[in-house]
């Protein structure tokens, strides 16, 4: 298989405030939590976008806006969990798909192009990215299933670890991505923002820390 062959999925919520990075607030107002969320979905996108990939589809619930790039398809979520949700994205592809969530705006082409190259899928059916949550920021499969995923219990410490073993029990080759951390609290916030300086998401939460006198970069004022 080559590059063109996979598909690059986001699923992601419209960041309005109230329905978006409820955990950062407080410290953050809900119309602070939304400009941040909005600031990691912009630079997921951004990522997703400069990554080579057969499409790039961005999996919405909500509409889209001023943040969303031309070359992104955009389809609507399922109803349902966050299970279901997962494995109707994978059910609207054709051949390999990589799927990524939009609270890890460090992300970059590098870190996607292992599960991206030439020889991505051989000898692989899988491709995990570990949260340090215990969630999963990616998830790659050769042959997109969707029942890889339903009833795999989310939002929880042990989903990660859920997720996987659901993979290998159906006896796939499983290869990991390198661990990220999730945006979900302020002390995220700040960590993420320092890994990724020159991204978005800092540049919002500078801002924040300068206006409103929030935590910065690093969670220091």
């Amino acid at each position: 298989m080559t590059t063109s062959d996979t598909t690059l999925l986001v699923i992601a919520k419209e960041p309005l405030p109230g329905r978006v990075k409820t955990r950062l607030t407080p410290p953050y107002s809900p119309e602070e939590a939304a400009e941040l969320a909005a600031a990691s979905l912009a630079d997921t996108l951004a990522a997703v976008l400069a990554a080579p990939a057969r499409r790039r589809v961005l999996v919405l619930d909500g509409r889209p806006g001023p943040w969303l790039p031309a070359g992104i398809e955009v389809v609507p979520q399922c109803a349902g969990g966050l299970d279901e949700r997962l494995a109707a994205a994978f059910a609207g592809c054709t051949g390999p798909a990589l799927l990524v969530g939009m609270d890890t705006p460090q992300i970059t082409p590098g870190l996607l192009a292992p599960a991206l190259g030439p020889d991505a899928w051989q000898d692989c059916d899988a491709w995990f990215g570990p949260a340090l949550d215990g969630g999963f920021w990616a998830l790659g499969l050769a042959e997109p299933d969707p029942r890889l995923l339903r009833g795999v219990p989310m939002s929880r410490p042990d989903t990660g670890a859920l997720q996987r073993a659901r993979l290998t029990g159906a006896g796939l080759r499983v290869r990991e991505l390198p661990p990220l951390r999730d945006v979900d609290t302020a002390e995220d916030a700040g960590e993420v923002a320092a890994a990724a300086p020159g991204s978005r998401f800092a540049g919002a939460l500078a801002r924040l820390a300068t206006e409103a006198g929030h935590p910065g970069a690093g969670g220091g004022r």
